[in-house]
């Protein structure tokens, strides 16, 4: 009896069609040299948990339950008064996404998260950083239909990043595009 092992749709996706399609496109004379993304970062920064501990906690839970995957609080390098911020103090929640758990998060950003933003016309393409990084920003959490909206305390936004092993912004877009992520003002 054969057992099958599961593959993330997207992570077979890329296989079969996205380094076929960008090694054409760039002409690459090898599929190792296809640009691929390599870690999601999502990071949340929680200003209000200065005076409130209690937003931290529930911010790791609702990151957690977005990602699949334990979240971290971020702490504060040092003090800055302006922001009544003392060294030491959690003050985010990160988590870095690899493998089947990061394409399996990317498959439900595009196919059920984006969809749901109000007035949604595509993702800017302007979020990229020169060498082939792209940062997303999301303003609400209750796009993802893991969290319950009743049991939300504060909405906040998240930085999505994507991490890929392109030279250039032009690559990156490509790979990104090919995934699925909906960029305006796309030629296709």
């Amino acid at each position: 009896m054969a057992t099958t092992t599961y593959t993330p749709r997207l992570k077979r996706s890329y296989r079969e069609q996205v380094v076929p399609a960008l090694q054409k496109r760039f002409n690459y004379s090898s599929p190792m040299q296809v640009p691929k993304l390599e870690k999601i970062c999502i990071n949340q920064g929680v200003g209000d948990a200065v005076s409130d501990k209690k937003l931290i906690e529930g911010a790791v839970k609702e990151v957690t339950m977005i990602t699949g995957q334990k979240a971290v609080a971020t702490i504060s390098r040092k003090d800055i008064s302006n922001f009544k911020l003392r060294k030491g103090v959690a003050i985010g929640v990160k988590v870095t996404l690899r493998g089947d758990k990061m394409y399996e998060f990317l498959d439900r950003l595009i196919s059920t998260s984006l969809p749901r933003i109000r007035d949604f016309r595509g993702i800017n393409e302007k979020g990229f950083d020169g060498r082939g990084n792209y940062t997303l920003g999301v303003t609400e959490q209750i796009i993802f239909p893991e969290i319950d909206i009743d049991k939300v305390n504060k909405i906040m936004g998240m930085d999505i990043t994507f991490v890929t092993s392109a030279d250039s912004d032009e690559e990156a877009l490509a790979l990104l595009a090919e995934f699925g992520l909906p960029f305006k003002n796309q030629k296709k």
